[in-house]
């Protein structure tokens, strides 16, 4: 294609475009219906001239033209009330339940993993010495020890703060990196096991296991489903970059990346709750059957949510990814 003699064909319907939309609403109905038809046009120019002679200049400036004739012909579109009840009701619990056979086995496996890390440990006393010195693992194990204490070192609405942050920072870390082959997930996972296993051996050994667990336990469970549902997610974008199946792999990449967009902010709203209960329950002078109990009774209640509202959501049609009229439009491409 000579793009010279193209640029002079389609200059004056580029201007005319250019002229309409400073217009802004002072259209008139023809004038209207000129501009969705020079729109259209534009559109198909821009994806012919990418295709066959992508000058960089003159895409820019189509570009420009295309998203702005974009914005007037189909409206902005501002969040409501009503679209965040809608991503907790349907979008969100739809998109963790979608991806449950990811993020279910992780769990299991995980914590398989977790529970042999600390079996090894717990009986392999030359592996608690490499750890730490026999002193540092006294201070560590023994009643009013530091793994007690670490839950109620600091005022329990910074502490919540902190630990709402640190998690939600790993959650979005295994949704982000993801999509790099899924390698950077397993390490994050693995990272986090081994903490809880060392906390499980340790404790066993000095006999105190049932104080580790009570302490673990009424946000762990909440806090540990939060970070395997973003794991099992992270791993699952990894693969679609592998294997995108009857999709394009841009295509279905935007469509698990939009997904794991929304989940982020779905999961950290569940790892707030989780900090609330790590800051101010834990600690408290609760027994620990009341405290185990409100972890799994705050376990029980997401684990409904997901598999009530989600498995709802989804026979419904919904994907957990956003809806046609929120993806941006996607422009003709050529054969």
């Amino acid at each position: 294609m000579d793009l010279d003699v193209f640029v002079t064909a389609h200059r004056t319907e580029w201007d005319r475009l250019d002229h309409l939309l400073r217009r802004g609403r002072r259209l008139t109905g023809a004038e209207a219906d000129e501009l969705v038809v020079l729109y259209q046009r534009t559109a198909t120019h821009l994806s012919l001239i990418r295709s066959t002679t992508p000058d960089p200049l003159l895409t820019t400036r189509l570009t420009q033209l295309v998203s702005r004739a974009r914005a007037t012909v189909t409206g902005t579109r501002k969040a409501s009330w009503r679209d965040a009840a809608r991503f907790l009701t349907t979008g969100f619990p739809a998109a963790v339940y979608r991806s449950r056979h990811w993020w279910v086995p992780t769990a299991v496996l995980s914590t398989l993993m977790a529970a042999l890390l600390g079996w090894w440990i717990g009986t392999h006393p030359e592996v608690q010495a490499a750890i730490a010195a026999p002193d540092d693992l006294r201070a560590m194990t023994r009643p009013g020890g530091e793994y007690e204490t670490y839950y109620s070192s600091h005022p329990a609405a910074s502490f919540a703060a902190q630990v709402w942050t640190n998690n939600a920072q790993a959650a979005a870390m295994c949704l982000v990196l993801g999509a790099f082959l899924c390698i950077p997930v397993v390490w994050i996972l693995f990272l986090n096991m081994l903490n809880l296993g060392v906390g499980i051996g340790l404790m066993s050994s000095a006999g105190r296991l049932d104080v580790f667990l009570g302490l673990v336990l009424p946000h762990g469970l909440l806090e540990l489903t939060a970070v395997f549902v973003a794991a099992g997610t992270g791993l699952r974008l990894g693969w679609t970059v592998i294997d995108p199946g009857p999709l394009s792999r841009r295509t279905a990449l935007a469509q698990q990346g939009r997904a794991a967009l929304g989940m982020a902010i779905g999961l950290a709203l569940v790892l707030f709750v989780s900090g609330l209960i790590e800051g101010f329950v834990t600690p408290s002078g609760l027994p620990t059957w009341a405290r185990i109990t409100i972890g799994i009774a705050a376990e029980l209640a997401f684990l409904g949510y997901v598999y009530i509202l989600g498995r709802r959501a989804v026979r419904a049609g919904d994907t957990g990814d956003l809806t046609a009229v929120e993806r941006s439009a996607e422009l003709p491409s050529a054969a």
